[in-house]
Protein backbone atom coordinates (compact mmCIF):
# COMPACT_ATOMS: atom_id res chain seq x y z
CA UNK A 1 0.00 0.00 0.00
CA UNK A 2 1.67 3.29 -0.75
CA UNK A 3 2.90 5.66 2.16
CA UNK A 4 0.18 8.36 2.76
CA UNK A 5 1.66 11.62 3.57
CA UNK A 6 0.57 14.08 5.68
CA UNK A 7 -2.26 13.82 8.62
CA UNK A 8 -4.90 12.52 6.25
CA UNK A 9 -5.92 11.10 3.14
CA UNK A 10 -7.21 14.40 2.45
CA UNK A 11 -4.10 15.88 3.15
CA UNK A 12 -2.31 13.73 1.48
CA UNK A 13 -4.09 14.52 -1.81
CA UNK A 14 -3.82 18.27 -1.58
CA UNK A 15 0.08 17.68 -1.22
CA UNK A 16 0.63 15.35 -4.15
CA UNK A 17 -2.02 17.60 -6.22
CA UNK A 18 0.89 20.29 -5.25
CA UNK A 19 3.39 18.36 -6.50
CA UNK A 20 2.21 17.91 -9.74
CA UNK A 21 1.13 21.17 -10.12
CA UNK A 22 4.86 21.95 -9.70
CA UNK A 23 6.17 19.25 -11.63
CA UNK A 24 4.36 21.00 -14.84
CA UNK A 25 5.69 24.12 -14.48
CA UNK A 26 9.06 22.76 -13.99
CA UNK A 27 8.84 20.79 -16.88
CA UNK A 28 7.26 23.48 -18.83
CA UNK A 29 10.50 25.78 -18.42
CA UNK A 30 12.52 23.27 -19.84
CA UNK A 31 10.83 21.85 -22.59
CA UNK A 32 7.23 22.37 -24.85
CA UNK A 33 4.04 21.53 -23.43
CA UNK A 34 3.62 18.95 -26.38
CA UNK A 35 6.28 17.33 -25.81
CA UNK A 36 5.47 16.26 -21.94
CA UNK A 37 3.78 13.55 -20.98
CA UNK A 38 2.45 11.72 -18.31
CA UNK A 39 5.45 9.31 -17.55
CA UNK A 40 7.31 12.62 -17.74
CA UNK A 41 4.84 14.27 -15.02
CA UNK A 42 4.59 11.61 -12.62
CA UNK A 43 8.74 11.14 -12.62
CA UNK A 44 9.23 14.58 -11.52
CA UNK A 45 6.40 14.61 -8.97
CA UNK A 46 8.18 11.18 -7.73
CA UNK A 47 5.09 9.00 -8.58
CA UNK A 48 4.51 5.78 -10.03
CA UNK A 49 2.89 6.37 -13.27
CA UNK A 50 -0.08 4.10 -12.20
CA UNK A 51 -0.58 6.25 -9.22
CA UNK A 52 -1.20 9.14 -11.13
CA UNK A 53 -3.61 7.94 -13.76
CA UNK A 54 -5.85 8.05 -10.03
CA UNK A 55 -5.56 11.93 -10.52
CA UNK A 56 -5.98 12.11 -14.01
CA UNK A 57 -6.96 9.57 -16.70
CA UNK A 58 -4.60 11.31 -19.31
CA UNK A 59 -2.50 15.33 -19.89
CA UNK A 60 -5.69 16.94 -20.61
CA UNK A 61 -7.74 15.97 -17.78
CA UNK A 62 -4.74 16.62 -15.70
CA UNK A 63 -4.36 20.23 -16.75
CA UNK A 64 -8.77 21.19 -16.56
CA UNK A 65 -8.26 19.39 -12.94
CA UNK A 66 -4.95 21.48 -11.56
CA UNK A 67 -6.66 24.81 -12.77
CA UNK A 68 -10.28 24.02 -11.44
CA UNK A 69 -8.02 23.73 -8.34
CA UNK A 70 -5.91 26.70 -8.73
CA UNK A 71 -9.08 28.86 -9.92
CA UNK A 72 -11.00 27.89 -6.80
CA UNK A 73 -9.87 30.85 -4.47
CA UNK A 74 -9.73 33.66 -7.39
CA UNK A 75 -13.72 32.41 -8.12
CA UNK A 76 -14.83 32.68 -4.60
CA UNK A 77 -13.19 35.86 -3.79
CA UNK A 78 -14.63 37.83 -7.30
CA UNK A 79 -18.27 36.05 -6.57
CA UNK A 80 -18.05 37.87 -3.35
CA UNK A 81 -17.27 40.93 -4.24
CA UNK A 82 -19.68 40.95 -7.33
CA UNK A 83 -22.12 39.88 -4.81
CA UNK A 84 -21.33 43.47 -3.22
CA UNK A 85 -24.64 44.50 -5.04
CA UNK A 86 -25.16 47.98 -2.38
CA UNK A 87 -21.00 49.01 -3.48
CA UNK A 88 -21.26 51.10 -6.74
CA UNK A 89 -20.77 48.56 -9.72
CA UNK A 90 -17.02 50.56 -11.01
CA UNK A 91 -15.90 50.17 -7.17
CA UNK A 92 -16.39 46.39 -7.41
CA UNK A 93 -15.06 45.67 -10.85
CA UNK A 94 -11.74 47.47 -9.81
CA UNK A 95 -11.59 44.91 -6.94
CA UNK A 96 -12.31 42.04 -8.65
CA UNK A 97 -9.28 43.52 -11.54
CA UNK A 98 -6.76 43.72 -8.96
CA UNK A 99 -7.83 40.15 -7.41
CA UNK A 100 -7.50 38.24 -10.60
CA UNK A 101 -4.50 39.64 -11.29
CA UNK A 102 -3.27 38.92 -7.77
CA UNK A 103 -4.12 35.21 -8.74
CA UNK A 104 -1.77 35.36 -11.15
CA UNK A 105 0.68 34.88 -8.70
CA UNK A 106 -0.19 31.78 -7.87
CA UNK A 107 2.39 29.46 -9.12
CA UNK A 108 -0.27 26.85 -10.26
CA UNK A 109 -2.32 29.42 -12.26
CA UNK A 110 0.81 31.05 -13.85
CA UNK A 111 1.22 27.64 -16.28
CA UNK A 112 -2.02 29.68 -17.77
CA UNK A 113 -0.36 33.18 -18.02
CA UNK A 114 3.40 31.91 -18.88
CA UNK A 115 5.29 32.81 -22.45
CA UNK A 116 3.95 29.68 -24.58
CA UNK A 117 1.28 28.80 -23.13
CA UNK A 118 -0.65 28.61 -25.61
CA UNK A 119 -1.18 24.53 -26.15
CA UNK A 120 -1.71 24.22 -22.62
CA UNK A 121 -4.54 26.86 -22.80
CA UNK A 122 -5.92 25.37 -25.45
CA UNK A 123 -6.53 22.05 -23.60
CA UNK A 124 -9.13 24.08 -21.07
CA UNK A 125 -12.69 24.03 -22.19
CA UNK A 126 -14.38 27.46 -23.02
CA UNK A 127 -17.52 28.24 -22.38
CA UNK A 128 -19.50 27.37 -19.21
CA UNK A 129 -17.00 24.09 -18.67
CA UNK A 130 -14.15 26.52 -18.36
CA UNK A 131 -12.62 26.81 -14.72
CA UNK A 132 -13.11 30.17 -14.83
CA UNK A 133 -16.75 30.74 -16.27
CA UNK A 134 -17.93 31.73 -13.35
CA UNK A 135 -15.89 34.78 -12.97
CA UNK A 136 -16.66 35.77 -16.52
CA UNK A 137 -20.41 35.90 -15.25
CA UNK A 138 -19.51 37.15 -12.25
CA UNK A 139 -17.86 40.57 -14.29
CA UNK A 140 -21.09 40.56 -16.80
CA UNK A 141 -23.78 40.84 -13.78
CA UNK A 142 -21.67 43.96 -12.32
CA UNK A 143 -21.37 45.38 -15.66
CA UNK A 144 -24.82 44.86 -16.26
CA UNK A 145 -25.77 46.17 -12.93
CA UNK A 146 -23.32 49.44 -13.75
CA UNK A 147 -25.40 49.99 -16.45
CA UNK A 148 -28.64 49.71 -14.89
CA UNK A 149 -27.27 52.21 -13.02
CA UNK A 150 -25.93 54.52 -15.30
CA UNK A 151 -22.58 53.90 -13.91
CA UNK A 152 -21.51 52.44 -17.25
CA UNK A 153 -22.37 53.18 -21.17
CA UNK A 154 -24.62 50.84 -22.76
CA UNK A 155 -21.68 48.67 -24.34
CA UNK A 156 -25.02 46.95 -26.44
CA UNK A 157 -23.48 42.97 -26.06
CA UNK A 158 -22.57 42.54 -22.64
CA UNK A 159 -21.26 39.38 -23.07
CA UNK A 160 -18.88 40.85 -26.29
CA UNK A 161 -17.59 43.37 -24.20
CA UNK A 162 -16.42 41.37 -21.21
CA UNK A 163 -14.85 39.00 -23.75
CA UNK A 164 -12.75 41.11 -25.53
CA UNK A 165 -12.16 43.28 -21.83
CA UNK A 166 -10.63 39.81 -20.48
CA UNK A 167 -7.47 40.31 -23.16
CA UNK A 168 -6.59 43.27 -21.45
CA UNK A 169 -6.89 40.79 -18.20
CA UNK A 170 -4.86 38.38 -19.61
CA UNK A 171 -2.40 40.42 -21.11
CA UNK A 172 -1.87 41.95 -17.49
CA UNK A 173 -1.97 38.60 -16.03
CA UNK A 174 1.38 37.54 -18.72
CA UNK A 175 2.87 41.10 -17.93
CA UNK A 176 2.72 39.80 -13.80
CA UNK A 177 4.53 36.47 -14.42
CA UNK A 178 7.25 37.85 -16.75
CA UNK A 179 7.83 40.58 -14.17
CA UNK A 180 6.31 40.48 -10.47
CA UNK A 181 7.60 43.75 -9.50
CA UNK A 182 4.92 45.33 -12.03
CA UNK A 183 2.14 43.68 -9.97
CA UNK A 184 0.99 47.40 -8.90
CA UNK A 185 1.18 49.36 -11.96
CA UNK A 186 -0.16 46.69 -14.07
CA UNK A 187 -2.89 46.39 -11.68
CA UNK A 188 -3.64 50.30 -12.08
CA UNK A 189 -2.96 50.37 -15.88
CA UNK A 190 -5.92 47.59 -16.40
CA UNK A 191 -8.03 49.38 -13.50
CA UNK A 192 -8.00 52.50 -16.29
CA UNK A 193 -8.42 51.06 -19.26
CA UNK A 194 -10.94 48.43 -18.38
CA UNK A 195 -12.99 51.23 -16.42
CA UNK A 196 -12.37 53.98 -18.99
CA UNK A 197 -14.03 51.49 -21.76
CA UNK A 198 -16.89 51.00 -19.70
CA UNK A 199 -17.47 54.56 -18.22
CA UNK A 200 -19.70 57.15 -19.85
CA UNK A 201 -18.35 59.82 -21.48
CA UNK A 202 -19.34 62.53 -18.85
CA UNK A 203 -17.89 60.33 -15.99
CA UNK A 204 -14.51 59.86 -17.12
CA UNK A 205 -12.91 62.90 -15.53
CA UNK A 206 -14.53 61.11 -12.48
CA UNK A 207 -11.85 58.01 -12.55
CA UNK A 208 -8.83 59.63 -11.22
CA UNK A 209 -11.27 60.59 -7.97
CA UNK A 210 -12.18 56.81 -7.43
CA UNK A 211 -10.22 55.49 -4.05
Amino acid sequence: MPRIRGASIEQHHEMVWADLAEALRQLLLERDYDSINMGHIAARAGLARNTLYNYAGDKTALVLALTERASRPAVERVAAIAARSADPAATRLREIIESFLAASTDQALQLMFRPGSGPLVDEVPKGPASPFHAIVVAVENVVRDGIARREFRDVGDVTLAVELLSGAMRAGAERIVRDPAAFAATVRAAQEIILASLTAPDLLSDLGDQP
